[in-house]
């Protein structure tokens, strides 16, 4: 079973404002989501799998992030491994928000994200990878596949049932959906 992280509305005060990042030659208007990614050879390894940020910057030699507009959904992977091996496996497909939007804090996501699933451990780890890999077999980018999916795949991890892979029908349904509306 995965914890949850503690939800936040955009909407409430918090103890901390809500620290949207602006990058120079977007417009101002335009508020991104900061994702920290980090590696450690033989410790750490913070990565996207998927998501296509407007800009990463390099923070040191260990250390970037990348930033996403609003609606953006990406994947980032967690591995930490010690003298033991992995010591943690945790995945995360989140959907980058709007000033105006409830979010959850989820360390290393600035201000927040919604989040649409969360794998905890090698096992579900893996288990969504291979869907991710084959939802790119079918020759769609994962950063187009319906929040919906992701969500009741979020569900059956928690509730040990099996994963659906995701359809080319189902994107064909999904795209209709968001054309229509």
């Amino acid at each position: 079973m995965t914890a949850s992280l503690p939800m936040m509305s955009a909407m409430q005060p918090t103890n901390q404002p809500l620290r949207f990042h602006a990058l120079p030659g977007l417009p101002a208007t335009t508020r991104l989501t900061r994702v920290s990614l980090a590696f450690v050879e033989r410790r750490l390894n913070l990565y996207l799998r998927f998501g296509h940020p407007v800009q990463r910057l390099r923070l040191d030699r260990w250390r970037d992030c990348a930033f996403f507009p609003p609606d953006a959904r990406l994947a980032r992977v967690r591995c930490e491994t010690g003298d033991g091996g992995t010591v943690r496996s945790q995945l995360l497909v989140l959907q980058a928000c709007r000033r105006t939007e409830n979010m959850q804090r989820i360390p290393g996501v600035e201000p927040g994200a919604a989040l649409l699933l969360h794998a905890d451990g090698q096992r579900q780890v893996h288990a969504v990878l291979s869907l991710v890999d084959a939802v790119e077999a079918l020759g769609i980018d994962p950063v187009d596949v319906s929040p919906a999916y992701w969500r009741m795949l979020h569900r059956r991890l928690d509730a040990g049932m099996p994963l659906p892979a995701y359809t080319a029908g189902q994107h064909a349904a999904w795209l209709a959906g968001r054309v229509l509306s």
